[in-house]
């Protein structure tokens, strides 16, 4: 199954029918996800995660890092079932980065895309309207300031609550080219 390429940040959540409805989520995403780098010109990400696999690679810092600030509770105040939502969130915010169908080139309103996906397969979820509605607003505003498309147009609203900032941070983190990130057999080397 495609969700087992998550294993380890699939255990970071507490919550199973949160947990069982990620699982779903995963293995609803295309197969081009598990296999394409993150940057498809390899212009706006690290080393680690370029090449084939690293948006998964990616994927995965995104979510560690979230987890590792969950850890400090001078920097976060979410409930558990927030931090649940927050890694679900993580883990497909980027899921459709080339659409539906495979493009050459990230699509600019991957964010939207991904959140009406998740929208559309929700009774397939063991999620509230409140729980797809807040995984909606943070995987819709993980872009942060980066608004506009390649034409100036607004396509995306930035993020408002402490929740999205929070995966726009995570995500915004993962992509820098300054980080490394060390990998063995797909699992971060910590």
């Amino acid at each position: 199954m495609k969700s087992d390429v998550f294993e380890n940040e699939l255990n970071y959540i507490k919550d199973n029918n949160i947990k069982e409805s990620l699982k779903t989520m995963i293995n609803l995403l295309p197969d081009y996800f598990f296999e394409v780098a993150a940057s498809s010109t390899g212009k706006y990400h690290p080393e680690f995660s370029q090449g084939k696999g690293g948006l998964v690679r990616h994927t995965k810092v995104a979510i560690r890092i979230a987890y590792e600030l969950f850890q400090d509770e001078s920097i976060n105040n979410f409930t558990d079932r927030e931090k649940d939502l927050i890694i679900f969130s993580l883990l497909v915010h980027d899921g459709l980065k080339h659409g539906m169908i495979h493009n050459e080139y990230t699509q600019f309103n991957h964010p939207l895309l991904i959140s009406n996906y998740i929208k559309e397969n929700k009774d397939k979820l063991l999620l509230s309207e409140s729980d797809i509605n807040f995984i909606c607003s943070c995987v819709e505003k993980h872009m942060g300031p980066w608004t506009k498309d390649y034409q100036g147009n607004e396509v995306l609203q930035k993020p408002t609550s402490k929740y999205e900032r929070f995966v726009h941070m995570c995500d915004y983190l993962s992509s820098k080219k300054f980080l490394n990130v060390n990998f063995e057999n797909d699992k971060i080397n910590a």
